[in-house]
């Protein structure tokens, strides 16, 4: 079983800066990192989707609204995903979900709890 938790959100007001994380425990069967990672937010009467991702290779992809803004990282010893974000706006106000694939052919995904991030201005 694997259990992923995020911290590190809060309140922050805009243009602020804040740094997620996400903790791996139990066994990935692929290894961390090997079958790539992300981040997915969901924002109150909105659907949940893709923020960040990452692959074994190190090659991130962004969605277009965060790019510039926000880094995703990962320390794959330590087993710990990253997501700085900066430049805050009020639209980031969403819960931020960390995920883990695996599996064969990498299919299945692994979530975490959520952690929450509120923007005021």
């Amino acid at each position: 079983q694997v259990t992923l938790v995020e911290s590190g959100g809060g309140s922050v007001q805009t243009g602020g800066s804040l740094k997620l994380s996400c903790a791996a425990s139990g066994y990935i069967f692929s290894g961390f990192g090997s079958c790539g990672m992300g981040w997915y937010r969901q924002a109150p009467g909105k659907e949940r989707g893709l923020v960040s991702s990452i692959i074994s290779d190190g090659a991130t992809e962004y969605v277009e609204s965060v790019k510039g803004r926000f880094t995703i990282s990962q320390d794959t010893v330590k087993k710990l995903l990253y997501l700085e974000s900066n430049s805050l706006k009020a639209d980031d106000t969403a819960v931020y979900y960390c995920t883990v694939s695996d599996g064969f052919k990498c299919r299945r995904k692994y979530w975490g709890q959520g952690t929450q991030v509120t923007l005021s201005s």
